[in-house]
């Protein structure tokens, strides 16, 4: 099936520019009559994304922007997140469940993308993440660490 919705935007590395970006995501997925379940997993997943990219990846530096690619159909919705920053390898992100992480911040976020979405992907260089949400479908296991 052909993409319904299917769009790039360019957005600097502030938060308040990325938000109508997301709200045009996912209200496609609602115009798709995706599940509530399915909406909230991916606006957790994309503001977790987007957020990564300005801060860890681009410094907050407003003049780095943050590419967002959306297609959506009635089965999938597909997200792609790119920063212009340095990247970093997915694999030294120590886990947040660990005891001994308990207490640090870092990390979260990616665990929350791979717990909510059905496939989560980094290039090698690490500036870029592929997410997808299948209508209906359960996470059943973390998906990969590279594209």
């Amino acid at each position: 099936m052909p993409w319904v919705e299917q769009f790039e935007l360019h957005v600097n590395s502030q938060v308040g520019d990325a938000h109508s970006v997301q709200e045009r995501m996912i209200a496609a997925l609602e115009r798709l009559e995706y599940t509530e379940r399915d909406v909230f997993a991916a606006r957790l997943a994309l503001e977790e994304a987007v957020v990564n990219a300005m801060k860890h990846g681009n410094g907050m530096d407003p003049g780095k922007r943050v590419t967002i690619g959306c297609r959506v159909d009635s089965d999938c919705a597909r997200f792609e997140i790119e920063d212009e920053g340095p990247g970093f390898c997915p694999g030294s992100i120590p886990d947040p469940t660990a005891d001994e992480n308990l207490d640090k911040p870092s990390g979260r976020g990616i665990m929350l993308m791979r717990a909510f979405m059905n496939v989560v992907e980094f290039n090698a260089r690490g500036n870029r993440v592929v997410m997808e949400k299948w209508r209906g479908a359960a996470v059943e296991a973390t998906a990969g660490s590279s594209l």
